[in-house]
């Protein structure tokens, strides 16, 4: 039944991806507000589909720790899964990413609507000053920007090197990070297709000063929330009840 079901989604998602990618030429030429809109829907309906057919549910904690204004997101990367629910969590955002994922068909035309920073990851240097001037414009615009400070997905209980840039660029920015944990790698994994019935949950820590302090400062404490909150929640997603609502 899981590997059914699991299909069942697959299929339904991949329906979504031609079928709103058909569209993008269309809504290509409005206002990122209604661009992202249309983005932030395909997700909620695929989030949706996931709790139809795969039992894939979460809870929130921390969520009044999501402040009124621009950030940061520095947040674990373990599944496609928190790429759906982070456009439903939170206010209008942009990931930085790297620039292949433009080039997929349907998929990467959805994502160059969002206003995403897509860098090349082979430009040393240059990649670095494209995302802290980009990053900054989009800050400065009201925009949150997303990164995944690992660079790729882990396996739940992994820890990869954080790097850098977020942390950087919030303090190039004069904004704060936003340190989030989750273990949704324990539902749905990296590079697996099978996805698991239970209730993943989202960590939202408090929002970490940057002014006056050095970037790596500001890295040392999201990491060290980030891993701390990690190894409290990784084993508590699988086989708890499917049933608990979506956004608690």
């Amino acid at each position: 039944m899981i590997f059914l079901r699991s299909l069942l989604f697959s299929a339904g998602m991949l329906v979504t991806v031609i079928i709103y990618g058909a569209l993008v030429p269309l809504v290509a030429v409005l206002p990122f507000e209604r661009r992202y809109a249309f983005t932030r829907h395909w997700a909620r309906l695929n989030l949706r589909w996931l709790e139809l057919t795969c039992g894939v549910h979460y809870r929130v904690i921390g969520r009044e720790n999501l402040p009124d204004h621009p950030v940061v997101v520095l947040s674990k990367h373990q599944s496609t899964w928190e790429t759906l629910v982070f456009q439903e969590l939170f206010p209008p955002l942009v990931w930085v990413m790297k620039r292949e994922l433009l080039w997929l068909p349907f998929f990467g035309w959805g994502l160059a609507m969002g206003r995403p920073i897509a860098i090349d990851r082979g430009a040393g240097r240059r990649a670095m000053e494209q995302m802290l001037s980009q990053g900054k414009q989009r800050l400065d615009d009201g925009l949150w920007v997303v990164i995944f400070p690992e660079g790729t997905r882990m396996r739940p209980g992994e820890r990869g090197r954080y790097r850098p840039g977020g942390a950087l660029l919030a303090v190039h920015a004069g904004v704060p990070v936003l340190p989030v944990a989750h273990n949704a790698g324990e539902l749905w994994g990296k590079k697996q297709f099978l996805k698991h019935a239970g209730t993943i949950t989202v960590a939202i820590g408090e929002p970490i000063k940057t002014a006056g302090r050095d970037a790596s400062e500001v890295l040392k404490d999201a990491q060290d929330w980030i891993e701390n909150t990690q190894a409290g929640i990784l084993p508590a997603a699988r086989g708890r009840a499917s049933g608990t609502s979506t956004n608690n």
